[in-house]
């Protein structure tokens, strides 16, 4: 049975989560089709380009993202704090970046005299947006839809483009957060289009390793690494940048069985042994939930989950 989505995402039990959204034709999403001989390569710039321009207006980031051929990847946090600091006018105007203004929203805008109702009617108005602005449903209803609108023109059909909703995964701990960026990083690498995942087209690591060699820490429409927590620390992941690097060429390097390569040291601060992290970034599709078991008990009430439905991390 489909569960409902309030039960997959609840901002409660953590802002992280992995996203899927799979093409339900035959035809592909992106790439070459060798039975049409046909390519529609150029398609992944469609969902890139989307997806950043998504991420600039709505109160949700971007921490990974893999476009592949007939799926994307992408691992998003929701930032509630920016949401509530937003104006009324920000809001509106985030809002109608990609939708048209009710009349009387135009008027508000306009800075018209409004009735005291036509005021509150405003205001609930600006208040659902605002909430719209952080809801993972609303941001993957404007990238899906948008993508499957064009490929519908460009292909001359109608009818579903993609593979019903999409899948997400709560990513309850830093564990089931460093394990599913470098599982989104690396599908480029499993599904063999490219040997290493920094050289890999339409990718989120791509991204920022171009910007380290251009001397930037984070590229635009990514959210940036803030290092290891504090107190005074801004919004970010929670590790350095060059320890996740490391940990994701670290892992890409097993598959070629060099054992004898030193232990990452994110591994180490993440406590988790070779043998689960190798397992857990091979098979983090599966469930809707991952985490520490610790983590999956404490969330499993405020998911409405009388049981575990997902990818325990155990330490080491």
């Amino acid at each position: 049975m489909t569960k409902a989505r309030a039960s997959q995402i609840n901002l409660a039990a953590t802002p992280y989560y992995h996203c899927v959204s799979r093409c339900v034709r035959r035809s592909y999403l992106c790439g070459y089709d060798a039975q049409s001989q046909k390519s529609y390569e150029h398609r992944r710039a469609w969902i890139e380009t989307r997806l950043l321009a998504l991420a600039k207006v709505f109160c949700i980031d971007i921490c990974a993202y893999a476009i592949m051929s007939n799926h994307y990847h992408v691992v998003l946090h929701i930032n509630a704090n920016a949401a509530q600091s937003l104006t009324n006018i920000e809001v509106i105007e985030r809002w109608l970046a990609f939708h048209q203004a009710p009349a009387l929203i135009q008027r508000f805008h306009q800075g018209e005299s409004l009735s005291h109702s036509e005021r509150k009617a405003c205001f609930r108005i600006i208040e659902n947006w605002r909430e719209r602005l952080m809801s993972v449903s609303w941001f993957m209803k404007l990238l899906n839809q948008y993508i499957s609108t064009q490929a519908n023109r460009e292909d001359q059909c109608s009818g579903h483009f993609w593979e019903g909703r999409f899948k997400s995964q709560a990513l309850l701990d830093e564990k089931a957060l460093a394990a599913a960026m470098a599982y989104v990083d690396l599908n480029p690498v499993r599904a063999g289009i490219s040997k290493r995942p920094e050289h890999a087209n339409y990718t989120s690591i791509k991204k920022r390793v171009e910007s380290l060699k251009q001397n930037k820490a984070t590229p635009a429409g990514l959210f940036p690494f803030a290092g290891n927590p504090r107190k005074s620390m801004p919004d970010g992941i929670p590790f350095r940048l060059m320890d996740y690097l490391a940990l994701v060429e670290w892992t890409c390097d097993q598959s070629q069985n060099a054992n004898s390569l030193p232990r990452p040291h994110l591994l180490t601060q993440l406590n988790i042994s070779r043998e689960t992290w190798l397992s857990t970034c091979s098979h983090l599709g599966d469930g809707n939930v991952v985490g520490s078991l610790s983590s999956i008990q404490a969330a499993l009430p405020t998911l409405g989950l009388k049981r575990m439905t997902g990818v325990m991390i155990p330490s080491e």
